[in-house]
């Protein structure tokens, strides 16, 4: 398979990294896949997912079948929350990434993955950034937070604490879960485009769920290559945006340079421990 994990835009791609979506050159097994997938999310999501991930997800039913038209869903989202959604050729640098963020333009992969690649993908696809992100983006709290975080992004360069803050989108905007009528719900992009994490994180024993901290994500590692060992739980989206835009991050930067990080499976003091998790997945995994 091609590696869309790149260090330099490639011929065709505009000075900040887009590309033409190219919509028309999608063959019809590229359609089947994305509906496929489609298909097999939408079935599972009802009563999992946030009511604002299911309430954007109309967003995605346009007029052209198969995968959407970047085109047209932008006017949508557009006139929705004031963001649009721009193709990349694969992984951006940084700075690039921010600055879209910072400007309410959301990056997206223009390639879908494979049928051998249906229940797990390294580099994301269209299918994960669109159905997986742009629902969210619907809503304008959330809408907010992410143009927040960009702008904090590209501060985070100049402090040396990228690290810090990519641990915070993930384990949010990735990963993240929410607690709604007093139930735990997905609305993180990397749970509600995966099939097996769908059910995962809020079914299974083994992860622990923790109430969000903003210092205690950007301290925690992460996994990359399986289903999470711990999930944070946000009370509602507007918590995530006032931690984002009220919070002087620079000293929090400082004080974390001085403190250790924290494992992906460890409870430690002070954390609110919605649910203890018996690890019992990533043990049988390693």
């Amino acid at each position: 398979m091609t590696s869309h994990i790149l260090d330099k835009p490639p011929q065709g791609a505009a000075e900040d990294w887009t590309v033409p979506q190219h919509w028309s050159r999608y063959t019809a097994d590229d359609h089947a896949i994305w509906d496929m997938l489609f298909a097999r999310q939408l079935a599972l999501l009802p009563g999992r997912a946030s009511q604002s991930y299911l309430r954007g997800l109309d967003l995605l039913r346009l007029s052209k079948p198969g995968i959407p038209d970047f085109t047209e869903l932008s006017d949508r989202l557009m006139a929705t929350t004031g963001w649009q959604v721009v193709a990349v050729p694969g992984l951006v640098p940084d700075a690039v990434f921010f600055d879209h963020l910072a400007h309410r333009r959301f990056v997206a992969g223009n390639f879908i993955r494979t049928r051998a690649q249906l229940d797990y993908l390294q580099e994301p696809d269209v299918f994960h950034d669109i159905f997986g992100h742009v629902p969210m983006l619907a809503d304008p709290v959330f809408a907010d937070y992410l143009q927040a975080y960009g702008k904090g992004g590209l501060r985070s360069l100049e402090y040396g604490a990228l690290g810090r803050l990519a641990r915070l989108y993930w384990y949010t905007v990735e990963f993240g879960l929410v607690q709604e009528e007093g139930a735990l719900r997905i609305y993180g992009s990397g749970i509600v485009s995966s099939h097996g994490e769908t059910r995962f994180a809020l079914d299974d024993p083994s992860p622990n769920r923790i109430g969000f901290d903003l210092m205690r994500v950007m301290r925690t590692r992460y996994r990359i290559d399986d289903y999470q060992q711990s999930y944070f739980v946000i009370p509602d989206f507007a918590t995530l945006l006032r931690a984002t835009e009220e919070t002087d991050f620079a000293p929090l930067y400082a004080e974390m340079a001085h403190l250790p990080d924290i494992r992906p499976d460890e409870i430690v003091a002070g954390d609110r421990v919605l649910s203890r998790g018996t690890q019992a997945h990533a043990l049988s995994r390693a």
